[in-house]
């Protein structure tokens, strides 16, 4: 930590700056130098005229690092790049006959399978990141270790941020209120940019626009969930996010996971859209309460899901015009169909049926 220049702790620490200004310290031009240059700089008067003690002031600042790291339950070391889950047991006690399956960042999976299948349950294991300990007996590897049990219950750096079906805000705030509550919480230099940045990416994925100014208890079901998928992906430390049917809520899907991934989280969404299945890396089947299988995405369902976007795209445009009050034609719905059609024909012709 000695040979960070003070550019480094600040953006590694933003919090340092509150003891720059408590002991009245101003490190304006000293980024590129560690803190102890920045102090070695200091003449014996002005050591004498604010009764500054040079080790006294370096030990309080690590010691000042510390506190706030165990405060905020901050980690050096707790980066996360995998998370495997191992198998256990379906609803009648058979074993789960996957190895295991490891997951990285960046990387997209769907969890697909019938209503009641156990979809649910594999996104709570991995919330709590089970030790055999739940129902079906399952394991979670982060980094392919035993995680802490601190991920279980850390309140301030928590492993997992989970977005469920139903989101309801019952605060009496707006949307900035809201979102500067949360980065002040995590110590956030450049708020205005990041509030900014978040009201951008959500408005992106929700079909009516809503402002900084809008109390968050009058945002739509839709505008709830792109507002939080927006800020879970930018300011969230959480490095996991599991998703429960974001097909029910509203939005963009597909520009939601491009948020998502592009912040370097691992994404595992329950879904039984097959537009969004598709966009996985990989999909967990479940069944009777256990995986069934683990399927990579193949090539030829890769040129399906384009197929899928462009009617997606022309179904999209005929909710947007009902929303928007105008009547829709004939034609409209006709080039759904021939669409449909014409993408079934070639995929008949090339499987040679």
């Amino acid at each position: 930590m000695n040979r960070l220049t003070i550019g480094q702790l600040k953006g590694k620490y933003p919090f340092i700056v509150d003891y720059f200004e408590q002991n009245k310290l101003d490190t304006t031009g000293y980024e590129d130098r560690t803190f102890q240059e920045y102090i070695d700089d200091f003449n014996q008067e002005y050591l004498e005229d604010w009764a500054i003690d040079r080790e006294k002031l370096v030990g309080d600042l690590w010691e000042y690092i510390e506190q706030m790291k165990q405060f905020l339950d901050l980690d050096d070391e707790g980066s996360v790049d995998s998370l495997t889950i191992l198998p256990g047991y379906d609803k009648d006690g058979n074993a789960e006959t996957f190895g295991g399956i490891t997951i990285r960042t960046s990387e997209i999976i769907s969890i697909v399978g019938p209503t009641g299948s156990g979809k649910s349950r594999l996104l709570a294991d991995i919330e709590w990141t089970a030790q055999g300990d739940t129902p079906t007996g399952r394991k979670i590897l982060i980094n392919g270790e035993v995680p802490d049990s601190r991920w279980r219950f850390s309140s301030n750096n928590s492993l997992v941020a989970q977005l469920s079906q139903n989101m309801n805000f019952i605060m009496d705030l707006t949307v900035e209120e809201f979102l500067e509550l949360h980065a002040k919480s995590r110590m956030v230099e450049d708020m205005e940019s990041i509030i900014e940045k978040i009201i951008y990416a959500a408005n992106r994925l929700a079909g009516e626009k809503f402002h900084l100014e809008t109390p968050v208890t009058s945002l739509s079901g839709g505008q709830s969930r792109a507002l939080m998928i927006a800020d879970t992906a930018i300011l969230s430390s959480s490095p996991i996010v599991l998703i429960d049917e974001i097909e029910n809520a509203g939005i963009d899907r597909k520009k939601a996971l491009e948020i998502l991934v592009a912040e370097d989280k691992i994404v595992l969404m329950a879904t039984h859209d097959p537009m969004l299945a598709l966009m996985a890396d990989k999909r967990i089947v479940i069944g009777n309460g256990g995986v069934v299988n683990i399927m990579e995405t193949s090539e030829d369902e890769k040129d399906i899901l384009l197929d899928l976007e462009k009617i997606d795209a022309i179904i999209q445009g005929l909710r947007d015009d009902l929303r928007s009050g105008n009547t829709l034609q004939f034609n409209d719905i006709g080039e759904v169909m021939g669409k449909c059609m014409m993408d079934a024909q070639e995929f008949l012709k090339a499987e040679n049926w």
